[in-house]
């Protein structure tokens, strides 16, 4: 054999190897992740913010502008697609359906902003139901909730003597069963406008665990009542993968942030994605169980847009 015979056969069998290797790492790549995630911030908008987004690589935005009449949020819908993005949700955030003297005006709203997220093309709307001021309550750590699985009425929130928190309790129970009310009322007008309400709980001292969270959503029994999941709001109260197991297909939509927990692992701050104690990678994988293809959208800020989205990437990609 000569010379450039020889060398011609070891190039081809280098080449060889190398496609056989790329088709296996993509095949390996495609077989670990089969669901498709999308990148998104929270922004308004208008075409600045929205040429931004374009350029650093995004997919959609999350907008809180709920008020916005219908027709401007058709127009913004446009400019969105213009610039190949989706407005996939809107942000509505606190609602008020523990509280007697707010919940029709509450209602109202939320009705009103359905239709806005109807006409901006988003999917679902954020809200978060209620709060509770009521004290005192459990420290997060501790914890420890017993809820009758038929009504979802909480019976216990710590191990052992719980006559300190029995203003909690009822008024826990309260805002579930006020909550659910009122969010019974709004189905018709989500179905209508074919736009899920998206409930989501933050340090809003309510449904602060999982199981409890995934009982009082799921209790609707309704495909237009779904979970919004902040991956990092909860932190303090039990590890991401807990919840995402927990709500599983309950959930329509995902936030990105991070919390930094303390040494001893009670209480923390809030920081940039992959900058606190989530375990991403774990993460990444119960999202890939639950078959979530959708959003993840940044709830953040501090961090130039590019540094946002190749954050987000890592994240989809698992690492």
């Amino acid at each position: 054999m000569n010379d450039a015979v020889r060398r011609r056969d070891v190039l081809a069998a280098a080449a060889a190897a190398t496609v056989a290797g790329l088709f296996s790492a993509g095949r390996s790549q495609a077989s670990e992740f089969k669901t498709k995630l999308y990148r998104a911030m929270i922004r308004s908008p208008k075409e600045k913010e929205l040429a931004e987004l374009e350029a650093a690589g995004f997919d959609g935005l999350e907008t809180s502008d709920w008020k916005t009449p219908p027709s401007e949020a058709e127009q913004a819908r446009k400019l969105a697609e213009k610039h190949h993005l989706k407005i996939h949700s809107v942000l509505f955030g606190w609602a008020n359906f523990n509280q007697a003297s707010a919940v029709e005006q509450d209602i109202a709203n939320v009705q009103q902003a359905l239709r806005a997220a109807q006409a901006f093309g988003a999917s679902a709307l954020l809200v978060v139901p209620c709060r509770t001021g009521v004290t005192p309550i459990p420290e997060a750590w501790e914890f420890d909730i017993a809820f009758d699985e038929k009504t979802g009425r909480v019976t216990r929130v710590v191990a052992g003597d719980n006559s300190k928190y029995a203003a909690y309790i009822e008024a826990q129970n309260q805002a579930t069963e006020a909550s659910r009310r009122a969010v019974e009322k709004l189905v018709p007008t989500a179905e209508k406008t074919g736009v899920i309400i998206a409930l989501e709980n933050v340090w809003n001292n309510l449904w602060v665990k999982p199981k409890l969270f995934a009982h009082f959503v799921a209790s609707f029994q309704c495909p237009w009542v779904q979970a919004y999941f902040d991956i990092g709001n909860h932190v303090k109260y039990a590890p991401p993968e807990e919840w995402i197991q927990a709500l599983g297909k309950l959930i329509v939509k995902l936030h990105v942030k991070d919390f930094k927990l303390n040494p001893d692992g009670r209480g923390g701050k809030f920081v940039h994605p992959r900058d606190g104690s989530i375990n991403w990678p774990s993460v990444r994988r119960e999202i890939e169980k639950i078959g979530y293809n959708g959003f993840l959208t940044i709830e953040d800020g501090g961090l130039p847009l590019e540094e946002f989205r190749r954050r987000l990437d890592l994240i989809i990609a698992g690492k």
